[in-house]
């Protein structure tokens, strides 16, 4: 499956639009975690803990639009968009959501 944030596909043609889909998740970030964070802000330089919570949370957010976009029985997704959120009483958790447009190729 094409997995582009362009609206188009260069060689292709589109001929079905199937309709918009989400890929979103949510996840927390625990304590050890924070206080590893905390430490690595207090020395500077980057937080790799939090990087690979991103990392891991954009992935799971595009395979879960890919998968809805299957079932629907699109061969690419174009126009991705991809958001990040914090959300919770002390920005505990983040939330990742790519959405995209579900398509057919010639």
């Amino acid at each position: 499956m094409i997995l582009t944030t362009t609206p188009t596909i260069e060689g292709r043609t589109i001929t079905e639009y199937k309709g918009v889909v989400f890929g979103e998740v949510i996840v927390g970030i625990n304590f050890i975690k924070d206080f590893a964070a905390s430490i690595r802000d207090f020395i500077g330089g980057r937080s790799n803990t939090y990087e690979k919570e991103l990392i891991s949370a954009r992935d799971s957010a595009m395979n879960e639009m890919r998968q809805r976009a299957m079932a629907m029985g699109a061969d690419a997704v174009v126009g991705i968009d991809i958001d990040y959120e914090v959300l919770g009483q002390n920005g505990g958790m983040l939330m990742v959501t790519a959405s995209g447009t579900a398509v057919k190729l010639d």
